[in-house]
Parts: structure tokens; C-alpha cells; sequence
């Protein structure tokens, strides 16, 4: 008797009308809260969308050779937009994500030592550990929101790996100003487009403001204190050193302050979010949740502090790969073009917007079947070569791929192998998870769920 095929499952995702939406309709509503909200269902059937907005050409090319020209094969005629860099700026300044041209460079050079392979492995008892604590609050039955444990968990980590452990990095005040200050960039956004400055009109703003303050603030007086120490022994420290002997002191000081917001907040909020949507989807598929744990148990037994350990976990593996397939931690990334090009036939001027989202083409019908069902197994070994490089893009793509990627990916992975081993997420019934967020996404209400601790499974 063959084995029972698993049943069909479609996580949710917003509604989709059967035409365009309005653009104005971006600017007001759960539109203007929510980047993957409001799209219709043609764009996830086309090849390329074009809108003008606020002044702007945008583009929106959502095959995968025209996304590998524009951050790839023709990177140099793109830079990050005027509008995003200005919407960063209060936060991370002129750090890695933010900048162009040798600016970036220099700083790409001078992180990525921090993330090579074997640092990152290095980093798998830390992650472990991290994973330990939080469990160890954790009583059977409880009903617990997994995202808030996924967030305080995933900052210990950054704060403990990249920053010597400060406590000023893992406190209720940090987090919840991240919250705040993700929450508001929304609201800034046509401010932003329409040249005006940044006014906090509504609580949320007023919020959002205090948020950006205390963080920079924070991290300045982390950067600070060390700039006046010699230890040199962990991310912040090297990349204060390498800073320094190519730039003069304040500017090195600035860079290093920048870099630090921008670690920070992109090293722990994106991966956390990733964990969370995981937890989702693994408590409404209990069978592959448990097979998952099965499978944690054997890795963990053969070596919980082993630098290996993310490597013994292929089936959590391609769930988590499929979880970034459906809900990417960055639905969109943006270019703006500095020299006339072309993409697809369609012709691009400077100053245009190129629109690439994640979303849409992890989801596009022309490029996967059943796109918005889960399926663990597209990642399978056996189907690796069945996709275009740039058909899926959690990470970004090009020389702007995310430099922390398989610091995310080997966290993740430890961690929810460490959970998943021990305890079974289950739902909370009438609970609506649904996505939020302008910058990354989230469940718009946390992630409750109710925890049961695993015995003799």
C-alpha cells in the first residue's frame, strides 16, 4: 500500500480583486500598513507591470531574467532609491544597506569577514544556547506568542555574537522601540515620496519617532564606549578597527554607529520573523512537524554544539526554505535606475523605480505549481536545479545578496531544531494569522500558540 500523500495546504495571504488597484489606494488603509496587501490577482500572471506614481516610473519586471539583469548583469546602472535611503536614514544612516558605490564596498569588504562559513559556525552553540534559555521559561500547556519568543531569542543572539553580550541590546525597551520603529515607516512613506520631511502627525508616527531616538542613541553609546576600549574580539569591535584605519575618527565613528543600527536590526528582527512564520506553518501541519522533530532529536543527539548540526537537518531545512518561498522576511527590494537601460523591451530612464517583489514571484503561476499551497518538498535535493537563481529570492540577490545569510539560515535552523525536538507548537483556534508590515513582514497580532512539551513521541 502506498504511503498517504500529505493533505493540501494553503496557508493565508490578503485577498486579491480581479483587476489593478488604484494607486492612491497605496497611501491610505491596510494598504499603506501592509506592502503585500492589495495586490491583484493578474500581477501574479504577468510578466511585467508598469505604473507611474507620485511622479515616479515604476517598474515592475517579475520574470526571472529581468530581475537578474537589474541585480546582476546590469547592477551598475541601479543604486538603493532616494525615497528608501531617506526613509532608512533616521535609523541606519549611511551603513551597508543604505549605500552605494565604493561607500559600499568598503563596507561589504569589511563585514563579510565577519560571516564567512567559518565564523558563522562557530556560532551554533550560541544559537543553541539562546535556544535553551528561552525554553527553559517555558511551561506544558502554556499558551505562549511564539513571535515575541522568536524576536527576545533571536536579539540575544545578536547582542551575545555581534556586540560582546551588551545588555543595553536585549532589553523590553529595545524591542518594543524596534517594533515602534518598523511600524511607523509606513506612515512616513509619502512623506518620503513627495519630498516632505518627517513630520510625526498620529500616535503610531509619534511612536515610530521615539523608537528611531532611543536606537540610535543606544547603539552611539555602545559604539562610543567601545571606540574607548581596545577590545577587538567580535563583530562590533573588528569592524570598529577596520573603520578606523581607513577613515578619520568621526566618520569612522558614524560608519561604525550606522553599521551597528543596521546589524542589529536586520541580524535579528528578519530572521525572527522568518522563525515565527515557521512555527506557523509547522503547528497546522502536525504530521510534518513531527517528522521535523524526529529528525531535530537525531541531529541534536549527534551533536548539539557541533558546527555541523544545520547540515543533519534536511527535511526542517526545505520547510524553512518553502516558508521563505511564502512569506519572504523583505517582500520587496527597490532600484532606481542612474543611466537609461532597458529591461524586458521596456525601456527604463533615469530616475525610474525598479519594483522587485519577492512576494509576487515566489508566488507567480508562471513559475511555480500550486504557488500558494505549502510544499516542503520543492526544496528537495532531487529538484534543486529546477528553478532559476533568481526565481527565488529571500535573500536578495547580485553582489547585494544579504551578507548574513547563512548566519540567518544556520540560526534559524538551530534554534527551531532545539524547540521543535523538545515541544509541539499547536494552534489556538480562532486565532487569524494574517501579514503585516511595510519593511519586513509579520503576523499582524504575534503568533499565539499553546506549547505542549514532547515525552516519549
Amino acid at each position: 500500500m502506498s504511503a498517504a500523500q500529505p493533505q493540501r495546504f494553503v496557508p493565508p495571504y490578503p485577498p486579491r480583486g480581479a483587476g489593478p488597484v488604484a494607486v492612491w489606494r497605496g497611501f491610505f488603509g491596510e494598504r499603506a500598513r501592509t506592502a503585500v496587501y492589495g495586490w491583484s490577482q493578474a500581477a501574479f500572471e504577468v510578466d511585467y507591470m508598469q505604473r507611474r506614481v507620485m511622479g515616479y516610473e515604476v517598474h515592475i519586471p517579475l520574470q526571472p531574467d529581468a530581475v537578474q539583469h537589474v541585480l546582476l548583469d546590469n547592477a551598475a546602472a541601479y543604486e538603493k532609491p532616494g525615497i528608501v535611503k531617506s526613509l532608512l536614514a533616521p535609523v541606519i544612516g549611511r551603513g551597508l544597506l543604505t549605500s552605494d558605490g565604493s561607500l559600499w564596498r568598503d563596507q561589504r569588504r569589511i563585514v563579510a569577514a565577519s560571516f564567512v562559513p567559518a565564523a558563522v559556525d562557530s556560532q551554533v552553540p550560541t544559537f543553541a544556547n539562546a535556544a535553551s534559555a528561552t525554553m527553559a521559561r517555558w511551561r506544558d500547556g502554556a499558551t505562549v506568542d511564539m513571535a515575541v519568543q522568536a524576536t527576545s531569542t533571536t536579539m540575544r543572539i545578536i547582542a551575545d555574537s555581534l556586540f560582546g553580550g551588551d545588555a543595553r541590546l536585549t532589553s523590553e525597551d529595545a524591542s518594543n522601540h524596534i517594533t515602534a520603529a518598523l511600524e511607523a515607516f509606513g506612515g512616513r512613506r509619502i512623506q518620503a515620496i513627495l519630498g516632505l520631511p518627517a513630520i510625526a502627525l498620529t500616535p503610531k508616527a509619534r511612536a515610530g519617532l521615539r523608537g528611531q531616538n532611543y536606537l540610535r542613541a543606544t547603539l552611539a553609546s555602545v559604539v562610543r564606549d567601545r571606540f574607548d576600549h581596545s577590545r577587538r574580539d567580535d563583530f562590533l569591535g573588528q569592524l570598529i578597527a577596520a573603520l578606523s584605519e581607513k577613515f578619520t575618527r568621526d566618520e569612522a565613528e558614524a560608519l561604525a554607529i550606522d553599521n551597528a543600527a543596521t546589524f542589529y536590526l536586520a541580524g535579528h528582527e528578519t530572521t525572527a520573523n522568518a522563525m515565527t512564520w515557521a512555527l506557523f506553518l509547522l503547528s497546522e501541519q502536525p504530521d510534518l512537524q513531527d517528522r521535523i522533530a524526529e529528525e531535530a532529536r537525531a541531529a541534536l543527539a549527534a551533536g548539539r554544539d557541533d558546527p555541523g548540526l544545520p547540515d543533519r537537518l534536511p527535511l526542517l531545512r526545505q520547510a524553512f526554505d518553502e516558508t521563505l518561498r511564502l512569506y519572504p522576511s523583505a517582500p520587496r527590494i527597490d532600484r532606481q535606475a542612474i543611466t537609461a537601460d532597458e529591461i524586458a523591451d521596456h525601456k527604463i530612464e533615469p530616475g525610474d523605480i525598479v519594483s522587485i517583489w519577492p512576494w509576487i514571484i515566489h508566488r507567480h503561476k508562471k513559475l511555480w505549481d500550486d504557488p500558494d499551497a505549502f510544499d516542503a518538498d520543492r526544496f528537495a535535493p532531487t529538484r534543486k536545479n529546477d528553478r532559476h537563481r533568481f526565481q527565488y529570492l529571500p535573500f536578495g540577490g547580485g553582489a547585494r545578496v544579504c551578507v548574513g545569510a547563512r548566519f540567518a539560515t544556520a540560526e534559524a535552523l538551530t534554534i527551531l531544531a532545539c524547540w521543535l525536538s523538545e515541544w509541539r507548537v499547536i494552534p489556538i483556534a480562532g486565532h487569524v494569522v494574517r501579514p503585516s508590515g511595510m519593511v519586513t513582514l509579520r503576523p499582524a497580532t504575534g503568533l499565539p500558540q499553546r506549547l505542549q512539551k514532547r515525552y516519549c513521541d
